[in-house]
């Protein structure tokens, strides 16, 4: 009797352990999704005036909420928000800050090679380690060599003697 009892309650803790959730750490895509670069942080709403002359709809154009999202991120990244007016390219006052971020060269499809690098990469690494009784952690899997260890690091910078701040202990 025992051991049917123990083999019930071992195929039960199986069952149940597949139920985790493994959160952000599930580096698979789980399809398109949305372009996170194509966010753009927007002002708070507000309520007209009168709700009986309302401003006509302009797709793809400005909107009273927001009415120059580009300058706004040209701002945001030290350039004048005035300067640039959709449709007439960068202007001369803020051509520095154009040849700064692009001065390491800015390929086209920058997005496209890199998921295909990563995809590449996760298939090496996991090659050896597709079949798992229970779930595992494959982003930890993945990259588990290129992982810092925080404790050896602060270690490392307080005996270059830089100032560091205290850390938790290592056993939590």
């Amino acid at each position: 009797m025992r051991a049917p009892l123990a083999l019930i309650m071992i195929a039960t803790a199986v069952a149940v352990s597949g139920c985790s959730s493994k959160g952000l750490r599930d580096i698979r895509p789980q399809g398109s999704g949305p372009d996170e670069f194509g966010v753009l942080p927007v002002k708070p709403l507000t309520q007209p005036k009168d709700y009986a002359v309302l401003p006509a709809p302009t797709p793809g154009g400005a909107n009273l909420t927001d009415p120059n999202p580009l300058g706004d991120a040209v701002a945001a990244l030290g350039g004048k928000e005035t300067a640039l007016v959709p449709g007439q390219g960068v202007p001369s006052s803020d051509q520095a800050l154009i040849t700064a971020s692009s001065r390491y060269g800015v390929p086209a499809n920058t997005r496209v090679a890199l998921a295909e690098e990563d995809a590449a990469f996760r298939k090496r690494q996991g090659r050896w380690t597709r079949l798992r009784l229970f779930p595992v952690d494959r982003y930890e899997q993945a990259y588990r060599k290129n992982a810092l260890n925080p404790f050896d690091q602060t270690e490392a910078f307080r005996r270059a003697g830089a100032a560091t701040p205290s850390a938790p202990p290592e056993d939590e």
